[in-house]
């Protein structure tokens, strides 16, 4: 007597099913690792591998034309010792105080009139002008406001001199040039700023000014003890923005005065500019780049660590 063995037909088209997945799965993880070969391969290229490069570099003295010899400490020793680069740190601490107060309250300012007065179609215009010169490049906007006041020919002062007023020393002078390079930098980059508040101030409810309308409060009052807090994480943000940008000025200064008159606008990535592709003092330049990098991540800490008081949540 014969016996037929039969076998299941069920598992064949579900076997068949999970082979097609893995397959499938297989495929997607291919593709996706062949996407992100190009980015990780220039987040590594450009990125981590110049970084890591910067830090040993530090420790050593090389021109690119001999090789490299390990100092140690030497190179911050130098720095520390250097007037020039202690200058350009004071600058540069100058420059962002200055510029992040006066970057954040126009800003804020011109949001909240923006915000509370005019109808929505203006605010439309008024939000495209107020960004449009953060899309232009920073040289082109330097070279144009360093022919606008330039001291012989510049327009500012050839009106000027049409209403009786002598030619004013813009960039010639140590205040003046202060001065020009904390405007030019800040009319540039406050338009930033001023979205992130357009943001924060449409997400406050409208009945919160009501009511306090109601109870007879002043526009000052409203401003200051609903619209500041409640806005609070934006200015968080944009303060920590600016402050990182700030501390890394270097087209502003670099073409409208070179750093000049002496040393007055001279900044810290200028002088890491000038020791690296002037000096060829690489080890150097690196030294001070991660000096200026520390001291970044400090204020940041510090500005987030600050924020536990005065910043409040919704």
């Amino acid at each position: 007597m014969t016996t037929v063995t039969k076998t299941p037909q069920a598992t064949e088209p579900a076997s068949a099913s999970r082979d097609t997945a893995a397959r499938t799965r297989r495929s997607e993880r291919r593709l996706a690792l062949v996407f992100l070969i190009p980015t990780v391969g220039g987040l590594a290229l450009f990125t981590f591998i110049p970084i890591v490069g910067s830090l040993v570099l530090a420790f050593f003295k090389w021109d690119v034309i001999s090789s490299p010899k390990f100092v140690g400490l030497s190179n911050f020793i130098d720095i520390v010792a250097d007037g020039t680069v202690r200058r350009s740190f004071l600058n540069t601490i100058l420059f962002v105080v200055t510029t992040v107060i006066l970057q954040l309250s126009v800003a804020l300012g011109l949001a909240a009139l923006v915000q509370s007065k005019l109808p929505g179609w203006l605010r439309s215009i008024f939000r495209s002008v107020f960004f449009f010169p953060l899309i232009l490049s920073a040289a082109s906007v330097s070279i144009m406001m360093s022919y606008l006041f330039n001291q012989q020919f510049g327009l500012v002062n050839w009106l000027l001199g049409h209403i009786g007023i002598p030619a004013v020393p813009w960039l010639n002078s140590g205040p003046g040039a202060i001065v020009m390079v904390i405007l030019v930098y800040v009319w540039q980059n406050f338009g930033f700023s001023f979205l992130l508040f357009l943001g924060g101030l449409a997400s406050i409810p409208r009945e919160v000014y009501e009511a306090a309308a109601i109870d007879g409060a002043s526009g000052w009052r409203q401003f200051s003890r609903i619209t500041l807090p409640l806005v609070s994480p934006t200015i968080l943000v944009a303060s920590v923005m600016a402050i990182i940008a700030s501390l890394q000025i270097f087209d502003q200064p670099y073409v409208l005065t070179r750093g000049g008159p002496g040393d007055s606008t001279r900044t810290a990535v200028m002088v890491i500019y000038e020791s690296a592709f002037q000096q060829l003092q690489f080890g150097r330049a690196s030294a001070i780049g991660l000096v200026l990098t520390v001291l970044i991540m400090l204020v940041t800490a510090v500005q987030f660590r600050l924020s536990r008081r005065f910043v409040f949540y919704s």
